[in-house]
């Protein structure tokens, strides 16, 4: 509702701050007053999944560069973009961080049909996965590494589903005694993510491991060394050999007892973990494979921003 200039919100998804609610008015009949407990809307706070001007700046050129194409491609048909990108990208990330159904976004976001659609847009233009190298290689720059990776590390997951997954995309992972899906990660040896994969639990690690070395071997052709856990049969190694990556198998000792951390893999279990920082991919809550992967370049994309510009992320426990 508006008064004249006066942009008045009726509910707020936070507690208000009381030295801007505007007492009611009562006005004679066909007049316009102001509802009780209204309250004027000002510049929202941040929340805490929100991109800082220094992470934004990052991102930015990549997401006006995308809208600026689409914007030509279009031949100013239509009307012009409502809300801006960093909004946009806020409101997703808010998403993948809290895990809550798009349609209970908060509403001082942009309305959760528009987040949504932008997000399914980036998902199928790729725009996720272009921003997750660019940072990757902004990354590993910064710490002193060649942009492009040479060896790189291979694992599964198998996550439990939502009720609005198909059937038809779950299978059941009968080791870990799991009905729902798999997510299939290749990494660099920081733990920065390269490839991923999501499909039925039900699928073998040998068939998603042969497709994911296909993968790394055309995206990122430096990569010439592999390591992988026993869940990788020799049809793994010797399709890796065909591409020209040696690919080793990581094998635990048959003496030890409870929890040993294994070499080179611990890298990719602790991005596993990184991940499941963000309660959106506790379970697999995407009806599309594809955008379940998107929602995983998503955490990866928050988590690398923060890393380049040196701010905390922040834990359940600090949320």
């Amino acid at each position: 509702m508006s008064v004249g200039t006066v942009h008045i919100v009726l509910s707020h998804p936070r507690k208000p701050d009381w030295s801007t609610v505007v007492p009611w008015v009562p006005l004679p009949l066909g007049g316009c007053g102001i509802p009780q407990y209204a309250v004027i809307m000002t510049d929202r706070r941040p929340y805490p999944s929100d991109l800082s001007d220094a992470r934004w700046a990052l991102v930015e050129p990549t997401l006006t560069a995308w809208r600026q194409a689409r914007t030509e491609r279009a031949l100013a048909f239509g009307r012009p973009p409502e809300h801006g990108l960093r909004d946009l990208l806020d409101a997703i990330l808010y998403v993948d961080r809290t895990g809550i159904p798009w349609r209970y976004l908060p509403h001082d976001y942009p309305p959760w049909e528009t987040v949504y659609a932008y997000f399914a847009r980036w998902q199928k233009e790729g725009v996720f996965e272009q921003l997750n190298g660019l940072l990757r290689r902004l990354v590993r720059t910064a710490e002193g590494r060649d942009p492009e990776p040479t060896a790189c590390i291979i694992d599964s997951q198998s996550i439990k589903t939502s009720t609005n997954v198909p059937v038809a995309g779950q299978g059941a992972d009968v080791g870990k005694r799991i009905v729902g899906r798999k997510r299939n990660i290749v990494t660099d040896t920081i733990g920065l993510l390269l490839v991923v994969l999501v499909t039925a639990a039900s699928i073998q690690d040998n068939a998603a491991g042969r497709q994911l070395l296909t993968t790394v071997a055309a995206e990122h052709p430096t990569v010439g060394k592999a390591w992988a856990d026993m869940g990788y049969k020799n049809a793994v190694v010797e399709h890796a050999a065909t591409l020209g990556i040696d690919l080793e198998i990581v094998r635990r000792d048959p003496a030890t007892r409870g929890f040993v951390v294994q070499p080179r893999r611990w890298v990719v279990e602790r991005t596993f973990g990184w991940l499941m920082n963000h309660r959106r991919l506790a379970r697999d809550y995407e009806a599309l494979p594809a955008r379940s992967e998107a929602m995983v370049h998503v955490a990866m994309i928050g988590l690398m921003t923060r890393r380049l510009t040196g701010e905390a992320t922040p834990t359940w426990r600090g949320t």
